[in-house]
């Protein structure tokens, strides 16, 4: 499952429409870039990942700018 999450969040970062997308309706948003209508408990453990590293990924940026 990780690397699935890892598939769609660079899907997600490198498309401003994919991002906006995902924001107003993750689960669609990651069933469309999957391609499969996956059961509720498997796309919402998906939805969580994804904005964990999302999240995660902002933040790490977000550093990089203050120190470098």
């Amino acid at each position: 499952m990780k690397e699935k999450i890892d598939e769609i969040v660079k899907k997600v970062q490198s498309d401003p429409k994919m991002l906006e997308n995902f924001q107003k309706n993750p689960v669609k948003a990651v069933e469309d870039i999957v391609g499969v209508d996956l059961p509720e408990d498997q796309i919402n453990n998906i939805v969580d990942g994804v904005k964990a590293k999302i999240n995660l990924d902002s933040i790490g940026n977000s550093i990089k700018g203050l120190l470098g």
